[in-house]
């Protein structure tokens, strides 16, 4: 295989399925899902997704280009690896999604959708990632970074956004989060249907979507922009050292979700209104027939604020600052 991207568009089988070269075995294992094995043992179970959005096309470039670097051989392995373009068919034709968001469907709420491509798709993956950490052994450390980009603007053009886990972020983790440029972390407090809520609640993952500028069709993208990202995606690989970070990211914590649960439902922002724009408390954010919602603390901050979303769905987070740890590290 000379090029995953390439290949999965293509919508057909590899010539082959599998391969080696000096640095590692790899195996091709369904369409937009590739397992690749170092020749020297790793501690580290790394699954890499991008393309979970079909229009969200710069992280899948930027992954597309480390991927055959490794699988020409010219970069070593270091960790055992997972490679998943998410939702190939939208992918192809630069749709977000075809019918339902996949990124909603995980954890098993896929069965509650109508059969469609992203519900078979979710079930898959899920059935991709328990496959791949059921064969490792039981010390290794698994990670799992998805990568995205957003709708919207941002005043943090990149930031991670963490799901709900019971115990501490290894320190390591978050280390990597902040060499890959982000300029800023969002704590969910609550489950959810993410690609990354479903690898860190059934597998204990240190789990991130990693939110990378805007979404652009493939081949329109400035990847310049994602040095930093790049560039940590190569380190952990390869086994590099990381660059050291020139800043920590600003941490928040989200504090209501605006769920949109009718026709009724009014958003009362502009679509120009970027990402982590400041509300004072009181503002009427939202109204749904009877329902409304206000901004409850001092100061919220709007996270993927979108009037559009399926009824049921997530039409905004609304976020507060991690003032403690922000002013120990001096961010914020």
């Amino acid at each position: 295989m000379q090029d995953f991207l390439n290949q999965t568009l293509s919508g057909k089988p590899p010539a082959q399925f599998s391969g080696h070269n000096e640095h590692l075995s790899w195996q091709w294992l369904d369409e937009g899902i590739l397992e690749m094995t170092p020749l020297n043992a790793s501690s580290l179970a790394l699954v890499i997704s991008a393309g979970i959005h079909g229009n969200e096309t710069a992280p899948v470039e930027i992954l597309n280009a480390l991927i055959n670097a490794l699988l020409a051989g010219e970069r070593p392995l270091r960790s055992r690896l997972l490679v998943i373009l998410g939702n190939p068919q939208a992918l192809r034709e630069n749709k977000r999604y075809l019918r339902y968001d996949a990124n909603r469907l995980f954890g098993g709420r896929w069965q509650q959708y109508e059969d469609s491509p992203e519900a078979r798709r979710a079930w898959r993956l899920e059935q991709a990632l328990e496959t791949f950490w059921q064969v490792g052994n039981r010390d290794e450390v698994r990670w799992h970074l998805d990568l995205h980009t957003a709708i919207r603007g941002s005043w943090h053009s990149r930031f991670g956004v963490m799901p709900l886990r019971e115990t501490p972020w290894p320190e390591d983790f978050l280390h990597w989060l902040a060499a890959a440029g982000l300029d800023a972390l969002v704590f969910h407090r609550a489950p959810g249907g993410t690609f990354t809520h479903y690898s860190a609640q059934h597998f204990s993952a240190a789990s991130c979507t990693l939110e990378l500028g805007k979404a652009r069709p493939l081949g329109c993208n400035d990847l310049e922009q994602f040095t930093a990202v790049r560039d940590a995606l190569a380190a952990v690989l390869s086994g590099e050292v990381l660059s050291e970070p020139a800043a920590q990211p600003v941490r928040y914590r989200v504090s209501q979700q605006i769920t949109r649960l009718s026709e009724a439902f009014r958003l009362h922002m502009s679509h120009r209104t970027l990402n982590f724009t400041a509300f004072p408390q009181g503002t009427l954010l939202a109204e749904d027939g009877e329902k409304r919602y206000y901004v409850q603390q001092a100061r919220e901050y709007i996270l993927f604020p979108n009037p559009d979303v399926a009824l049921g769905q997530r039409a905004g987070l609304m976020l507060v600052e991690d003032n403690v740890h922000n002013e120990a590290t001096g961010t914020g």
